[in-house]
């Protein structure tokens, strides 16, 4: 709390992106200062279920991202997993994607980007806005290096809310982002290597 409200008082924040939120109590603290210093560009990246699909947050955690956080959310960004999690919804086809960003939006979030990196197929997420719903697709790159993928997907969504962008402007400028980051990535020892955050500047 105390690191939270030295930023926020004091510098202010033109977005606030949230990550792995460990326990209830965490969320509700987060959301608390959140309410009391007004942050109203808040990106919600909904960290609960690992690579190997094991879960990490317990179910009073996620409850508690269900009833405190993502109600104050500008927009959620989780996977398939994740939104699986949320909406106790099971989804596989385009049809279940589009019915559980429709039940987060109704959760209170302002908007949703249901991720669809875990499915087969071309890299294609769904944003809605509680009115449209509109994808995002990129071809799917032949890479192990893509560790990191969603934490900076939802930072630069929340790159694009700081600079006054609207959120499905964010939400493009992040996908063409992180797209070429993977697509530029290289190895780094045997394992899931991580996206080339730098390739814009690398080299220049």
């Amino acid at each position: 709390v105390a690191q939270i409200d030295a930023v926020l008082s004091d510098i202010g924040a033109d977005a606030v992106k949230t990550g792995m939120l460990a326990s209830s109590a965490i969320v509700e603290t987060v959301a608390q200062e959140m309410e009391r210093h007004q942050v109203s560009r808040l990106v919600v990246d909904p960290v609960m279920v690992a690579k190997s699909g094991d879960r990490l947050l317990r179910e009073d955690a996620v409850e508690a991202l269900r009833t405190r956080l993502i109600p104050l959310a500008a927009v959620v960004t989780p996977n398939i997993p994740e939104a699986e999690a949320l909406t106790g919804l099971k989804i596989e086809t385009d049809e279940d994607v589009r019915r559980a960003a429709e039940a987060i939006v109704q959760l209170g979030a302002r908007a949703v980007v249901v991720k669809g990196g875990h499915r087969e197929g071309p890299a294609t997420d769904l944003f809605y806005d509680g009115v449209r719903f509109q994808e995002f697709s990129a071809p799917r790159i032949d890479t192990v290096n893509t560790h990191g993928t969603g934490c900076t997907f939802a930072s630069a969504v929340a790159a694009g809310l700081a600079k006054g962008l609207e959120v499905v402007e964010s939400v493009e400028l992040a996908k063409d982002y992180v797209t070429e980051a993977i697509r530029r990535s290289f190895p780094v020892g045997r394992g899931h290597g991580p996206l080339h955050h730098f390739y814009k500047w690398w080299g220049q």
